[in-house]
């Protein structure tokens, strides 16, 4: 759930990829208790994230031919927000400078 604007092309195309593998798993029933283990995902949000994330990739020149069908969710389950930032930064050099340049 961080800006996009502050991701790397790789962790941008990387969870973009990530938002369809979470709609087939939701809509086969597919368990994805280690992402919420690992804080990162949050059902709610699924269908908004992945408009976020393919309005920044068409900014950046990337095509976005792939719509998101999400089924329905309840799951009140949240991300942290400020520890996905912080794991995020700490892991990739590439994220870690569009971080320091928008602030």
């Amino acid at each position: 759930m961080i800006d996009p604007k502050k991701m790397c092309r790789q962790h941008l195309l990387g969870e973009h990829v990530e938002c369809h593998m979470f709609a087939g798993a939701l809509r086969l029933g597919i368990s994805l208790q280690g992402y919420f283990d690992h804080n990162c995902f949050e059902p709610k949000s699924l269908f908004t994230r992945h408009e976020t994330l393919a309005e920044e990739m068409k900014k950046r020149g990337f095509r976005h031919a792939s719509p998101l069908e999400v089924p329905e969710q309840s799951d009140p389950r949240l991300i942290n927000r400020e520890l996905a930032y912080k794991m995020l930064y700490d892991r990739c050099e590439k994220c870690r400078c569009l971080m320091e340049a928008a602030s």
